[in-house]
């Protein structure tokens, strides 16, 4: 089997790579760049026609969209436990934060948006970067209320490939929220940022970055 993973560092595409090193699978990886024009290319465009990562071709196959790679890879490779399959007491749940992920991950666009891509301070609205902050903040609540039970990942049976989708969320949200009031999320994020698969899946010390900063601010209006 070939598989073939075009990622970006920091980006979305990090969910992918994330759960291709949990699995143990042999696969290809193709970088890119977030602010030049690689992702433009003709070739590109042929896989992914709306000039994004991830990009995952499978036996010449390709998908587009991370939450359905991770939901394919985990019925894929089933011997890794990673996914809950039809009948199984889990599935549900394991569904439902699956898709969630997209909910957090619409909020950090938001903000990634408006603080990394929108350079030009006249280009910002306060306002709007305030508002999603606290967006962004309520919707963590909702993982720090079912951690409140002892549960170390998102199914109380054990860590599984919705960590991957939510955890790149809850990791990149660090930036736009601080988790001082989220206890139980930020013990969640450093239990999955201890993970070999998650540090593997980590940009190399001198790549070039998306996010320049740790944390950053909403400005004053």
């Amino acid at each position: 089997m070939e598989i073939r993973l075009h990622h970006v560092d920091e980006s979305r595409s990090v969910r992918v790579l994330w759960l291709l090193e949990e699995l143990e699978v042999d696969f290809e990886l193709v970088s890119y760049d977030f602010f030049d024009k690689s992702l433009r290319t003709a070739e590109y465009l042929m896989l992914n026609p709306a000039g994004r990562v991830p990009a995952l071709e499978i036996d010449g196959a390709v998908m587009c969209e991370s939450g359905a790679m991770i939901e394919y890879l985990c019925e894929l490779f089933p011997e890794a436990g990673l996914g809950r399959p039809p009948g199984d007491p889990e599935r549900m749940e394991w569904l439902d934060w699956l898709h969630y992920a997209e909910t957090i991950g619409q909020h950090c666009a938001n903000l990634t948006q408006a603080h990394v891509v929108l350079y030009e301070p006249w280009m910002r609205s306060s306002t709007q970067m305030s508002l999603e902050a606290r967006r962004l903040s309520k919707v963590l609540e909702r993982i720090e209320l079912l951690l409140v039970d002892g549960r170390e990942y998102l199914m109380e049976t054990g860590f599984s490939g919705v960590d991957c989708a939510v955890g790149y969320g809850v990791d990149l949200a660090r930036r736009f929220v601080r988790l001082d009031e989220l206890p139980g999320v930020a013990e969640y994020l450093e239990r999955l940022c201890a993970r070999p698969a998650f540090q593997a899946a980590q940009p190399e010390a001198d790549a070039r970055r998306i996010y320049a900063q740790d944390f950053y601010e909403v400005p004053d209006a």
